[in-house]
């Protein structure tokens, strides 16, 4: 571990049980001194609080790894496009994050610390820009129609837009949505689809609670619509060196990327066997189950494990898909993909961690929709 990472991660813990009033206290800061940036953001911002203090974890988390480090870092600053951030914005943004620190870690911070989160502010920044300046060419965000909305259960909806101008990307990848509903309110959803000739995008949708954004894509918009898209961001693709046989864990709507990446596989994978766990609270939630049976009978490389922890006469597996998992085993040399709500990934994490599974064989994204 380098000295940098370090004084990061030990200077972290000092705030990181209060997240929250450390994000309120930034965001506060920043808008005070520079009221011209609330414009920027939106009338809601619980989701976008965590949102700031995601990427900072994730950044601190990788800045030993170059290589993820600045991959990560660039795709931010793409992504950040869509909120129309110039490169004048990152000083206001560091001087904000630094105030909001110092403040909630008290009489611990140490001038060590700061001049820590200050380098490694200036590469993140640097990095954010170079990102941007590299997507120049590309749009902020691309407008898409909305061409087919099916509801496939209570709040399950999957949708297919077309983007008006080429949007690339790669199989297992998301990008942010916003809709006309909920004004510069953008969420993440995983495209669940292969790159296609049309253009088209599919998306898998779960309307949670109040969420604004999901509830408006399940509940409200329908075809003809226009969504906004922002650049595609997520590691969570498939290496086409590899010769490992390949196991997918889908919690719910985190089934999108799998099937992106099914479907790519359904175009060349030739040696790869390919195993996918698909769980839900139950059967209703399963909601493209006869999709994923039709494809296992199509192609006999992969194999399709349903089940369900809350419905105890569904004809299938039962219990917490991460036991589920490893019942099924051994998977010591295969390849993992896993996606689902972020308790759901944790969970699945620590059980390929327990039955020695190689982290750097593990690839996910988490979040949640909202």
């Amino acid at each position: 571990m380098s000295n940098l990472s370090r004084l990061l991660k030990e200077s972290w813990t000092l705030v990181e049980e209060q997240q929250d009033k450390l994000a309120g206290y930034f965001y506060a800061r920043m808008f005070l001194d520079n009221p011209q940036l609330r414009d920027l953001f939106p009338v809601q911002m619980d989701v976008q609080r965590s949102r700031l203090l995601g990427a900072i974890v994730t950044a601190v988390q990788t800045v030993d790894d170059p290589e993820r480090f600045g991959e990560y870092l660039q795709a931010l600053g793409r992504d950040h496009r869509k909120f129309h951030v110039r490169p004048e914005h990152y000083d206001a943004v560091g001087t904000a994050l630094f105030e909001a620190l110092r403040t909630h870690a008290g009489d611990q911070w140490t001038l060590e610390f700061d001049q820590a989160w200050r380098d490694a502010y200036a590469v993140i920044g640097a990095k954010m820009i170079e990102g941007a300046e590299a997507d120049s060419g590309n749009p902020p965000y691309w407008h898409a129609e909305v061409l087919h909305h099916e509801r496939r259960s209570r709040d399950i909806a999957v949708l297919t837009c077309r983007p008006l101008q080429p949007l690339e990307y790669r199989a297992g990848q998301y990008v942010s949505v916003e809709t006309r509903y909920q004004p510069r309110l953008w969420r993440a959803y995983s495209v669940a689809n292969a790159p296609r000739k049309d253009g088209t995008l599919d998306f898998h949708v779960r309307a949670l609670g109040a969420g604004w954004v999901s509830s408006a894509l399940v509940r409200r918009v329908g075809p003809g619509d226009m969504l906004r898209l922002g650049a595609p961001m997520g590691r969570m693709t498939l290496d086409r060196r590899s010769t490992r046989d390949v196991v997918c864990v889908a919690g719910g709507t985190g089934l999108a990327p799998i099937k992106a990446l099914i479907e790519e596989m359904t175009r060349a994978n030739r040696t790869r066997w390919v195993h996918v766990f698909f769980g839900a609270r139950d059967r209703d939630d399963l909601y493209d189950l006869a999709c994923l049976n039709r494809l296992a009978a199509r192609y006999p490389w992969l194999s399709v494990v349903a089940a369900t922890s809350d419905d105890p006469d569904f004809p299938g597996e039962h219990g917490n898909l991460s036991d589920i998992v490893a019942r099924y085993g051994p998977w010591n040399n295969h390849d993992f993909f896993v996606s689902g709500s972020p308790p759901m990934v944790r969970a699945t994490l620590r059980t390929l961690a327990e039955i020695q599974v190689p982290a750097i064989r593990i690839k996910y994204d988490a979040f949640g929709d909202c």
